[in-house]
């Protein structure tokens, strides 16, 4: 027993040893532990720090090296523009330029011609052979008159330009004697102040001859159309070139726009092919730019009009304005002030001379008075707008060259005054000199030539008086 208890105490004193080193270990291992609020990497597992872990401090004065630049993002919208800043002070004023060169000179200005009564001079102007059918008159950059007429005896195209304002004599050229050239020329003044004439070529052809100076002594002819051409009829369109009225011999109405102001080419289009139309075609440009024609519907024996729709009159719109029966030979159309159509012609079954106003730029219908019925009265009309706004017609009547004055932008009525008596005034062609006065070129029926009225006044009559 005694044995049995040595044994036992020396086990606990064995037990007390081993425990007894067993807290000196663990105290030594805890002197070795970091300082508070600090670790050290063995007590560190990989990927377990976050930043929560750090202080400010450490997380401000981490800093990785600096990385390649990204791309430029797109640009954003443009902001709104700043308020306007107030004005500078004017800068000081330049050296003044050189002094250009001297233009061209003009066109002569129109004056209102303020004369009396006083008779209208009649002048014979060419007649060698049987010459002065189918005329055409204009003025020329000169100021002096420029009539565009056929030589029957020779089958010419002839031009006289006046010597002198009141055209008591001229300078004839023949413009074109291949052929029998001529018949029914028209002649204008281009953009260039040079004369440009249309008519009939030798070969039934439509032609064209551009002056080469304002005395027209010579000129280049062109054909323009290998269409059989009658009823040439020509005015200056808006773009500087000469656009052309003229009936085919299959009786359609066409229009010749030419390519230049010398009318080397030109287009050729179909303006009214529904029956036998464009006899006595007669071209002008209205006040919208475009073309506006008068011409005889021969089928329904009725006087017609064409409004082009462009420049080129690639197209129109026709419309019937007078349907009596008989009507519309020799007809002539302008523009009045009012920017519409005015239009005389002839009325076969009454021997009237009638006019016709438009009453929209179109020309779709139009009021119709009649103006003379003494006798046979108002074959070859040729109507002009005179200085004081009022329409002037030229006309062959009972007793020969008589002219009507409009007594109104309408032409209701008018006062008739004859000009020339005997067997005259054929072919009659009307314009207005820079002066204001006019100028009529016909054919002399008795004696085969040319012959001129240039009046006094704007009424073309030796009757008035002025107060």
């Amino acid at each position: 027993m005694f044995k049995s208890k040595i044994s036992t105490l020396i086990a606990a004193t064995a037990l007390l040893v081993a425990l007894g080193g067993s807290s000196y270990g663990a105290y030594a291992g805890v002197r070795h532990l970091a300082a508070r609020n600090s670790v050290g990497s063995a007590q560190v597992i990989n990927g377990s720090l976050q930043k929560v872990d750090f202080s400010k401090k450490t997380v401000a004065a981490l800093k990785g090296n600096r990385g390649p630049q990204g791309l430029s993002g797109p640009a954003g919208p443009t902001g709104l523009p700043g308020a306007k800043g107030p004005q500078g002070n004017p800068g000081a004023r330049g050296a003044a330029g050189l002094t250009g060169a001297q233009g061209a000179q003009g066109f002569p200005g129109t004056s209102i011609q303020r004369s009396g009564p006083g008779a209208t001079a009649l002048t014979t102007l060419d007649s060698t052979g049987t010459v002065g059918q189918e005329t055409s008159a204009t003025f020329g950059a000169d100021g002096r008159g420029l009539i565009s007429y056929y030589d029957s005896t020779n089958g010419d195209l002839k031009v006289a330009h006046c010597d002198n304002a009141a055209c008591t004599s001229a300078t004839k050229t023949t413009v074109d004697s291949s052929g029998d050239a001529g018949h029914h020329s028209s002649v204008a003044l281009g953009a260039d102040g040079l004369g440009l004439i249309s008519y009939r070529g030798g070969s039934n052809e439509l032609k064209v001859a551009h002056c080469s100076n304002v005395a027209c002594s010579s000129a280049t002819v062109h054909t323009v159309s290998g269409v059989a051409a009658d009823y040439t009829s020509l005015a200056i369109g808006v773009d500087g070139r000469g656009l052309i009225s003229y009936r085919s011999d299959l009786g359609t109405l066409y229009a010749a726009h030419c390519d230049d102001a010398v009318c080397t080419a030109a287009g050729n289009h179909i303006v009214d092919n529904s029956g036998d139309d464009g006899y006595f075609s007669s071209v002008t440009i209205g006040a919208d730019g475009l073309a506006l024609i008068s011409y005889r519907d021969f089928t329904n024996g009725a006087l017609k009009v064409a409004h082009c729709n462009d420049v080129d009159c690639t197209g129109a719109i026709a419309s019937t304005i007078d349907v009596t029966a008989n009507v519309g030979t020799y007809t002539s159309v302008t523009v009045g002030v009012d920017g519409l159509g005015l239009i005389s012609y002839y009325d076969l079954d009454g021997q009237n001379l009638k006019v016709a106003h438009c009453t929209d730029p179109v020309c779709t219908s139009a009021g119709v008075s009649t103006l003379a019925t003494t006798g046979a009265t108002g074959l070859h009309t040729s109507v002009t707008l005179g200085d004081d706004g009022l329409g002037l017609i030229s006309y062959l009547s009972s007793t020969g060259l008589s002219v009507a004055h409009c007594n109104n932008v309408a032409c209701t009525t008018a006062n008739l005054t004859p000009v020339d008596s005997g067997s005259v005034g054929g072919y009659t062609s009307a314009t207005v000199g820079p002066d204001g006065l006019p100028l009529v070129s016909y054919y002399d029926y008795a004696n085969g030539n040319l012959k001129v009225a240039r009046c006094t006044n704007s009424f073309c009559s030796p009757f008035f008086r002025r107060r």
